[in-house]
């Protein structure tokens, strides 16, 4: 694999999933699951400008995803190594649970970690992305790498691993508090200019996009949030989601993919026309 394709490149699964329209759904979807271990919320909480620079925030984490997913090796270290840097000043003590914690903790950063690509994962295969169960198995053991570069350890590995992981981690550690539900709030209400609210669209095309990632959890993740888990809710959020990336991939690329991802595939079907 060339140096410039990074640490995935063309025929992994990772560029297969985070290419996908619905991984951006999936994305919002891991913010709500976050939401609810206090720890990571109170790093949130207290060190970060998340309420007051929402969009800016948005926009750098969905950055370095991309990043760490299509740009080269050289850009993704620079990447990780200035997220490392940030966290080392990120510690306290969490008012909920009163335990100290500490972003680059190597529990925490797994917990990011594994809600993030799972997410991901999760709403691109119900979005209807043919990903065998092997394939999943891959990707997961793919993405070992992006845990890493940031300091996590004893990554789960499979759907398996995945699966008793957030189990075990649910059981133990998480929980709903009123930092949660202030964080589950400002997902769903961003704060908007009213010049934006008025004149354009934004504010309800948000509001129907973080409610699919709202709806995307688990349901036991959306019943500790405290809202009641309809019969219903699955299916309209899997119909939706379809509904999504059938309209999105009808799209030319330039609009539906960022700059990183552009690049990365574009030097993708250049070696194969040249290997052809």
């Amino acid at each position: 694999m060339r140096s410039d394709d990074g640490y995935f490149g063309p025929g992994s699964v990772t560029w297969r999933v985070l290419a996908d329209p619905a991984a951006g759904p999936g994305g919002i979807s891991s913010l709500f699951m976050q939401a609810l271990h206090p720890l990571a919320m109170a790093g949130v909480e207290q060190h970060s400008d998340f309420h007051d620079a929402f969009w800016p925030r948005l926009q750098r984490t969905a950055e370095y995803v991309m990043t760490v997913t299509f740009a080269d090796r050289a850009k993704v270290d620079g990447a990780a190594a200035r997220v490392r840097a940030a966290h080392e000043w990120v510690r306290g003590t969490d008012p909920v649970t009163g335990r100290p914690y500490a972003a680059g903790d190597p529990d925490l950063l797994r917990w990011m970690h594994v809600t993030e690509v799972s997410s991901f994962l999760e709403a691109v295969r119900r979005a209807g992305a043919p990903i065998s169960d092997a394939e999943a198995d891959e990707y997961y053991r793919e993405q070992v790498v992006a845990a890493q570069l940031l300091g996590a350890v004893d990554v789960p590995a499979s759907c398996a691993d995945v699966a008793d992981y957030v189990a075990d981690v649910r059981r133990t550690d998480l929980v709903a508090s009123s930092t949660s539900r202030a964080a589950a709030l400002r997902l769903l209400v961003p704060p908007m200019s009213l010049r934006t609210t008025l004149t354009t669209p934004a504010r309800p095309a948000w509001t129907a996009l973080a409610a699919l990632g709202f709806a995307l959890q688990p349901r036991w993740a959306r019943r500790l949030h405290g809202v009641p888990t309809l019969p219903t809710t699955d299916l309209a959020a899997t119909l939706t989601l379809r509904a999504l990336r059938t309209t999105v991939l009808a799209l030319p690329e330039d609009w539906r993919r960022g700059p990183v991802a552009r690049e990365a595939l574009a030097r993708e079907r250049e070696a194969l026309s040249e290997a052809s």
